[in-house]
């Protein structure tokens, strides 16, 4: 039994629904139809009940769901060791790095890695933070590149963790040009436009925590538009629909080019440390010669 064929199963069993689960396993409707008759031929007996709506799995299907459940785990762990032993044979090293930073200042910490170890290959993959960790625990990634705002400490315990701080940053207000009269208007009943994050991701937890109860603002702010994504948060600012509170890193450019004004002397901002984290203990030798660059770098390398 493959991987995806188990998959496949639990898509349908998760949705009930034939198209959804196509859907979730990137298939035209068609082609999965075809791969769960090819899944039901393999086994010798039919899995669904397509008399029912949502599609439900027949009662000896049910019955083994947990063995499903188990036996696809185990196979993608599996790979994932595979994959990950592979890595090290091949000099290859997998880093995740927090959206915001992906395309601010990791390019500048790969530079450096890439400068003294040309033979190492990285692949980089973007995600929040909350997915930078699990990609860590699930040794989906070898080192993750994340923001910490100073004193608080990473959601994985200290002693599985090592972590090196890695570079500065800040999280500032800004707007457009044409928008900076905004900071009067947030005088009126109305408040602040504000470009919000949600309040589940780091950037809207760091808002909260850090930025809110220091704005002082009698009549609070008024969210515009809510993203999870700082690089949308930095364009819906650009064409005038409120301040945002995004990394200085990623800004510079457009305040430099006059696209965006820094409102940080008038509004509060937040500093940020990047800091570089791994699992504690045994490590190849690709992650161990990155480790050793990103040791070597300061705050001021990066920033």
């Amino acid at each position: 039994m493959r991987l995806e064929w188990l998959e496949d199963i639990l898509a349908v069993a998760e949705t009930g629904s034939f198209s959804e689960a196509a859907e979730r396993r990137h298939l035209t409707q068609s082609a999965f139809s075809r791969r769960i008759r090819i899944i039901e031929d393999y086994v010798g007996a039919e899995l669904f009940d397509r008399a029912r709506k949502p599609v439900q799995l027949r009662p000896t299907t049910e019955d083994q769901r947990e063995r499903i459940v188990f036996a696809a785990s185990l196979l993608r762990q599996l790979l994932a060791d595979l994959r990950r032993g592979d890595r090290r044979r091949a000099n290859r090293l997998v880093i995740a790095s927090q959206h915001a930073l992906t395309t601010a200042l990791t390019p500048a910490i790969l530079q450096s890695v890439q400068a003294r170890h040309e033979d190492v290959f990285v692949r980089l993959r973007s995600a929040n933070l909350d997915e930078c960790f699990a990609m860590l625990l699930a040794r989906q990634a070898d080192i993750a590149l994340v923001y910490r705002i100073h004193g608080n400490e990473h959601p994985i315990e200290a002693d599985y963790i090592e972590t090196l701080p890695v570079g500065m940053d800040r999280l500032i207000p800004v707007c457009s040009r044409a928008a900076v009269g905004i900071i009067e208007t947030a005088r009126l009943p109305e408040g602040l436009p504000v470009i919000a994050y949600p309040a589940e991701v780091f950037f809207g937890q760091v808002f909260e925590r850090e930025i809110m109860p220091r704005l002082g603002l009698a009549a609070g702010v008024v969210p515009k538009v809510e993203t999870a994504l700082t690089l949308a948060a930095l364009e819906m600012a650009a064409v005038g629909i409120g301040v945002a509170w995004v990394p200085a890193s990623l800004s510079a450019p457009h305040v430099q080019r006059g696209g965006l004004v820094d409102l940080s002397s008038r509004l509060p901002s937040c500093d940020l440390q990047v800091t570089a984290v791994r699992l504690a203990g045994a490590a190849g030798r690709a992650e161990v010669a990155v480790w050793e660059v990103l040791r070597s770098l300061h705050p001021q390398d990066v920033s």
